[in-house]
């Protein structure tokens, strides 16, 4: 007997790879970056620019390298050579920025977080291009995903943004300790410039997307810390730095109103990029050290 389309149980969808749908939006509206997945024994690149995660992690000849590109960039286009630590956050920027969005992304667009530790990521950023093999992700219940290889169900939203908040702990944390000893600074700002990667990275390709306000909802759930410096304390704070930890602060975001009475949506950053060792009068329009007044002035101007 034929069941009739409209009384047949629904298939659930099935799916080929947890973040191929993902990776392929964020090129569609971000063409500055490009992620392909490798297949099943395919090695990783290496040369031609290539760069493996796991060698930044070692802090080695592949490190020097990838620091001597901006230590040349930098004297190209601003004509005077930076401090090596500037050269060095100026680095590490370059690569946590784009390596956050391979798991924020997948997260945001299909609820799917991708464990990739840095033997499984690879980088070339004169062309813009990573590769990544996922052997492991989460999701959600009812997710047609659950069913392919590596599939790790969790119960709830909470659950996921917390597999988010490891998944990238995962990634960046041996890529850090590489960084580190070029960068004379601590684990505690190191790990605020990951919660500023995090945050900004996302929040731009969700203003890309069409789904800003949305994007600066998930964050501030994902990275609810403890907002500005000494706006928020008490048990409640500390238990929302605790759950959050390693990261540093919050997703920061706030409202400014601009001339016209208009909303200028703005964070606080948790580090500093120190791009003011180059430029002391061009600061960044998140940076600690931008005053409000400065920040209605360029986000007026942007608008």
């Amino acid at each position: 007997m034929t069941v009739p389309a409209l009384l047949a149980t629904p298939r659930p969808t099935l799916v080929a790879s947890p973040v191929a749908e993902a990776y392929a939006r964020l090129a569609e509206v971000f063409p500055g970056l490009r992620v392909r997945e490798l297949a099943d024994g395919e090695p990783a690149p290496r040369g031609a620019g290539w760069v493996g995660a796991d060698e930044l992690a070692g802090g080695g000849e592949a490190l020097d390298a990838f620091l001597a590109w901006d230590d040349a960039q930098v004297l190209r286009d601003y004509g005077q050579r930076a401090r090596p630590d500037v050269v060095a956050s100026f680095a590490l920027h370059r690569y946590a920025w784009p390596a956050c969005l391979l798991v924020t992304v997948p997260w945001f667009l299909h609820r799917r977080v991708p464990r990739l530790p840095v033997a499984d990521v690879a980088f070339q950023r004169a062309l813009g291009r990573m590769t990544v093999r996922v052997r492991e992700f989460a999701c959600l219940p009812g997710d047609p995903a659950a069913a392919l290889p590596g599939a790790r169900v969790v119960p709830d939203e909470e659950a996921l943004r917390a597999e988010v908040r490891a998944a990238v702990a995962e990634h960046l944390g041996p890529v850090l300790e590489g960084f580190g000893p070029r960068m004379r600074r601590g684990k505690r700002a190191l790990w605020g410039m990951a919660t500023d990667e995090i945050v900004e990275g996302l929040w731009y390709i969700g203003h890309l997307l069409g789904e800003e306000p949305r994007a600066m909802a998930e964050l501030g759930l994902l990275l609810p810390g403890t907002g500005r410096a000494g706006a928020s304390t008490g048990p409640e704070a500390a238990a929302r730095a605790a759950a959050t930890k390693p990261y540093v602060g919050s997703a920061g975001f706030r409202e400014l109103t601009g001339p016209g009475g208009e909303t200028l949506p703005t964070r606080d950053r948790a580090s500093c990029c120190l791009f003011y060792t180059l430029r002391p009068e061009d600061t960044c329009v998140t940076c600690p050290r931008t005053c409000d007044a400065d920040r209605v002035r360029k986000l007026s101007a942007s608008a």
